[in-house]
């Protein structure tokens, strides 16, 4: 055998060896990378299922102001820092309009009184464990202003969908 035989079976053995550790640490790090989404999408999966709300209450004042009693009767916890993250949308028939019903999705404001078109949380109760977290088994007592104002006499919906998507909804009088 000559020194070149040897020499190219040397280079064919180190480009093989190389080729499998890159191999193998690739696919170490792909499995690695899909079982950590598993896990995500798993605990997100998980916290749908424990979470769940129910509209008790609706009631309008003065046209605009609608104030809606929630009830968390699931396992999950909603945070302060995630009321933003809470859609409230509003259906209703609009003063003096002739088929005028609207649909408007209402942000959150920290502010008190909220702006026009804006929700803000009034009440979190009993609130003596996380205070201003919405806990399981605890009650929180929002209040949207909508404007245009809603026509007296007619009767609207309210839909409240949490951060993780879990959604309750009901219909109000006015």
């Amino acid at each position: 055998m000559s020194f070149g035989t040897i020499f190219a079976t040397i280079v064919f053995v180190a480009i093989l060896m190389f080729s499998s550790y890159l191999l193998a640490t690739s696919t170490i790090f792909t499995m690695n990378t899909l079982s950590q989404s598993f896990k995500k999408a798993n605990d997100m999966q998980n916290g749908k299922l424990k979470t769940e709300i129910e509209i008790v209450n609706v009631s309008v004042s003065n046209a605009q102001n609608i104030t809606v009693v929630i009830n968390n009767t699931g396992k999950t916890k909603i945070l302060n820092d995630d009321f933003k993250y809470i859609d409230v949308f509003v259906y209703y028939d609009i003063v003096g309009a002739e088929e005028g019903y609207t649909f408007k999705w209402i942000p959150y404001t920290e502010a008190y009184p909220p702006e026009n078109n804006s929700w803000t949380v009034v009440s979190i109760s009993p609130d003596s464990v996380n205070p201003r977290n919405f806990d399981p088994d605890e009650q929180m007592k929002i209040w949207i202003r909508v404007l245009p104002r809603i026509e007296n006499g007619t009767t609207g919906w309210i839909g409240v969908v949490m951060p993780n998507g879990i959604s309750a909804s009901s219909y109000f009088y006015a």
